[in-house]
């Protein structure tokens, strides 16, 4: 009984957990960072802090998983299977939105190649200026990005294209996820 009892208060507070969960950023590609892969970024070559990134690696439209309510595109299955053993780590902060738009106080959509990791953790921005902004002040952006996401998590996630943009014409080569 007291085994019962434990469960089903472990399955409540899950539950109740993933409901405060805020909406994961998905754009008209209908998938989660634009079909591009999470685990993938953890693999290229960072440049510093006022240079541009690596592009983002597109996933494959065959290989995804189901986290956060969005679909995910992996460029292989070991990326998948390394997504689902622990998709938090891998998942972008503040569910795909915009790094420096939670600074300034709102939920704003992401460019998948505008990335950077910090302390094992991945973080989008919205535009190449943006970035810039961000990047002035990485850890005072962070600070103030932690802080209003208490309070915006649970809105509904941007229904804004990264792509209508033009500060982004150019900011990728291609679309993601590709057929595979």
């Amino acid at each position: 009984m007291m085994r019962k009892l434990l469960l089903a208060s472990a399955l409540s507070v899950l539950t109740f957990g993933a409901a405060q969960a805020g909406e994961q950023y998905v754009d008209e590609t209908g998938y989660a960072i634009s079909g591009y892969d999470a685990v993938a970024y953890f693999d290229l070559k960072q440049n510093a802090v006022g240079s541009q990134q690596p592009q983002a690696v597109p996933g494959k439209a065959g290989i995804t998983a189901e986290y956060n309510g969005a679909t995910w595109a992996f460029s292989s299955e070991a990326n998948r299977d390394k997504f689902v053993a622990n998709p938090a780590k891998y998942a972008p902060q503040y569910d795909g939105h915009c790094a420096y738009g939670l600074a300034q106080g709102g939920k704003v959509p992401a460019n998948p190649n505008l990335w950077r990791i910090v302390d094992g953790k991945l973080y989008l921005n919205i535009t190449p200026t943006v970035v810039g902004f961000w990047e002035s002040d990485i850890p005072g952006n962070l600070s103030k990005a932690d802080g209003t996401w208490s309070t915006k998590e649970s809105l509904p996630a941007s229904t804004k294209s990264w792509k209508a943009i033009n500060d982004n014409d150019g900011t990728y080569s291609g679309p993601a996820p590709i057929e595979g």
